[in-house]
């Protein structure tokens, strides 16, 4: 069982990718090592170069001598000196095909150099929001399977960690909720991983700070949309926007973060308060919704997961996942954001979140919220005709974790432990493992969270 093998697996993963080093120098880190590399290289060549000169001199003796006082090498001749194994360069898993229109709108993607090798952690996770009920869900953590936490490190509201990124500084959002160190070394003591979940393009005061990168209409007036609070979005299409929420991700990156987690990484819904049309450029030089969703991750996948060797995920709407229609109006394409390369999709199939009389695999639940089990597993069945396929990424559906009391009597039902569980064992009998509960009080009944293995 997973339970049985997590401190093993995790520890094995920090004594390789953590143990001894400075977070907060990785990059620096890999820099120095690939110098070293080469100047390792180039001292071998050039011994060997000499000795080639003296074995034309000395033919058939003891070419040279290594000192071993002085020489992590072991006493020999050169040619008994082992050729170094050539590395075999890590390969980005990204498959989506040529998009001439996103190049001509956006610049052509530049990949990584030397993409940073990393290791898939599998997920058994618990969303803490601002790191609270911290020492209960360590507690949990330490006597179930669950093995990482999800930490907001911005939110639409602003940022809860102790930032000092200069445009969250501009804008003034900054609420320092936690020391985000101090968390990241106290989940890691207790051979938790860390997620840094970032809320991305739902961002009212980014908007309103520079109205130029929120999305406007076609005089450049910025658009406040009702079915988000009436409030205005960062505009997915402005390489500003995108270059803001990587920087953040690459100062967590160096505070102890193990992954970053995306959020809102869509569109808005509903209509403008105004009535007026959003604009994003002349038609037939745009590219789609979807095409601005999938750059993004590209291009934070390039500067982050290549770029450090730390996993890029990104949180879906679980609607996204069973209708095209409503990804397309999202921007969420199911069909075609797991090919990004990123390291694991998120989606949020909460039962709650579906409409009365809604109908998967020809399957109608008058009322979703009573059926954890049938409607994560059946989600999923039909997500699955495109996740399935070869080179798609991880998928990590977060789980209802909360009591929807909100949608009436008759037609939700109480989250204990039970109900929580029946969503594990769905996602596994689809042929899953992986998952993320979700809570915004952070406070989750006790259990092992096994699923089919409890």
């Amino acid at each position: 069982m997973i339970n049985d093998n997590k401190k093993y697996d995790f520890n094995d993963y920090k004594r390789n990718e953590r143990k001894g080093t400075d977070r907060s120098k990785k990059k620096l880190r890999a820099l120095q090592n690939t110098f070293v590399g080469l100047l390792g290289l180039v001292v071998i060549l050039t011994i060997a170069l000499i000795g080639g000169v003296i074995g034309k001199k000395a033919s058939g003796k003891k070419l040279l001598e290594i000192d071993e006082s002085s020489h992590a090498t072991p006493s020999g001749t050169i040619g008994t000196i082992a050729t170094p194994t050539p590395t075999v360069p890590f390969e980005v898993t990204e498959s989506l095909p040529a998009n001439p229109v996103a190049d001509a709108f956006w610049g052509e993607l530049t990949p990584a150099e030397e993409p940073v090798p990393y290791e898939h952690f599998e997920v058994h996770g618990l969303y803490l929001h601002r790191v609270v009920n911290l020492e209960d869900c360590i507690e949990l953590a330490n006597n179930s399977e669950v093995n990482a936490f999800v930490i907001d490190l911005k939110e639409a509201e602003g940022i809860y960690y102790n930032t000092s990124n200069e445009t969250a500084q501009e804008i003034g959002y900054l609420y320092n909720y936690y020391n985000l160190e101090e968390v990241c070394q106290t989940c890691h003591d207790n051979d938790i991983y860390v997620i840094g979940r970032i809320v991305c393009f739902k961002d009212p005061r980014l908007a309103s700070t520079y109205p130029d990168r929120a999305i406007c209409d076609a005089s450049g007036n910025p658009l406040f949309f009702s079915t988000e609070g009436s409030e205005a979005f960062a505009n997915p299409y402005d390489q500003r926007n995108w270059d803001y929420l990587i920087e953040l991700a690459e100062e967590a990156i160096a505070m102890g973060v193990d992954e970053i987690q995306f959020d809102y990484v869509r569109f808005p819904t509903g209509n403008t308060t105004s009535g007026e049309a959003p604009y994003f450029g002349v038609d037939g030089e745009v590219p789609s919704k979807a095409d601005a969703i999938n750059r993004f991750l590209q291009t934070a996948r390039i500067r982050i997961q290549d770029t450090y060797g730390v996993p890029v995920s990104a949180d879906i709407f679980g609607i996204a996942v069973t209708s095209s229609l409503d990804g397309e109006i999202l921007g969420q394409d199911w069909s075609s954001v797991g090919f990004t390369g990123i390291d694991s999709l998120c989606p949020m199939i909460y039962p709650s979140h579906y409409a009365s009389g809604t109908m998967m695999n020809g399957i109608t639940f008058d009322s979703p919220d009573l059926y954890p089990y049938e409607v994560m597993l059946n989600a999923l069945l039909i997500g699955s005709q495109y996740h399935d396929q070869p080179g798609y990424c991880t998928v990590r559906p977060y789980l209802q974790a909360f009591t929807a009391s909100y949608i009436g009597e008759g037609n939700y039902m109480v989250y204990d432990y039970d109900a929580i569980n029946d969503q594990i064992r769905a996602l596994q009998d689809a042929g899953l493992n992986e998952w993320i509960l979700w809570n915004a009080e952070a406070v989750y009944p006790d259990g092992n969270y096994g699923g089919n293995n409890d």
